[in-house]
């Protein structure tokens, strides 16, 4: 029975770079491919035993297969635009805890199933924020849903017609993070406002929501069109979560181009 050769020192280099490329085709780890003489020459310089060479190339493989799929983790997670903390202008945000946005970066929130609550005028930036928490969480391998209220309430009606709404419900409490932007835009019939409690009711202590709104919760009375159901959302969103108020004038109006000369006013 014959067996495969393993390269030794007097193996051919092309022989043993022939073997190597065609191994790590067959294991489908272009990383690795494109990382061993580099990495072989950095060990020849620095002396790496066995072991610190092979943990560096398998380490390269690693890395690019998790960053591989925290793209296509972002790619699915629906995102409008992609955005990231370290393009957000915190200038412009006056008072906002820097500190805290930071924190909430480290995406920890999603794995302890706490929410975060982001309220203010609209282009102060709650979308933005969204948006790169959800990148964070992407990159940190959780699973990532982002829509509108809008969205996920038509979502969610098609799912109640069909009868599937309870189905549909477990299905979104299985996401890690679920992002509903733009709360208060559009008021709510008293259906629709039933089917945003039942959503946020259902990911209570169980999975992590953002949520952005452009009216304090005072006024959420007036979006779902009951007070009673608006203090039941209310009440589970916040009981474990960091409510952010952001303040100030559209960052949009502030940063829009005139349309002709000396429109700019």
């Amino acid at each position: 029975m014959s067996t495969t050769s393993t390269p030794t020192a007097s193996t051919p280099v092309s022989k043993t770079a022939s073997q190597l490329a065609y191994l790590t085709r067959a294991l489908r780890a272009p990383a690795i491919r494109d990382s061993l003489e580099r990495l072989a020459e950095t060990a020849r310089e620095e002396g790496w035993s066995h072991q610190e060479y092979l943990a560096a190339v398998l380490g390269r493989e690693v890395a690019a297969r998790e960053a591989h799929g925290a793209e296509a983790r972002i790619r699915r997670a629906g995102l409008p635009v992609r955005k990231t903390l370290e393009d957000f202008d915190f200038a412009h945000a006056g008072d906002l805890d820097r500190e805290l946005i930071v924190h909430l970066g480290m995406a920890d929130f999603v794995a302890a199933k706490s929410n975060v609550i982001l309220l203010g005028p609209p282009g102060t930036g709650k979308t933005h924020l969204a948006a790169a928490f959800a990148v964070r969480a992407a990159q940190a391998g959780h699973r990532v849903a982002f829509a509108t209220a809008s969205h996920w309430v038509m979502r969610l009606a098609r799912a109640h017609n069909t009868g599937g709404l309870e189905h549909e419900l477990r299905r979104l409490a299985r996401i890690p993070l679920l992002v509903i932007d733009e709360v208060g835009y559009i008021p709510f019939d008293t259906g629709a406002a039933n089917l945003v409690f039942h959503l946020v009711a259902s990911r209570y202590e169980t999975a992590a929501t953002i949520v952005t709104s452009n009216r304090a919760f005072s006024r959420w009375g007036e979006i779902f069109g009951d007070e009673i159901v608006a203090a039941a959302i209310v009440d589970r969103l916040v009981h474990h979560a960091d409510v952010i108020a952001l303040n100030g004038d559209s960052y949009r109006l502030k940063h829009r181009r005139p349309t002709r000369a000396g429109a700019a006013t």
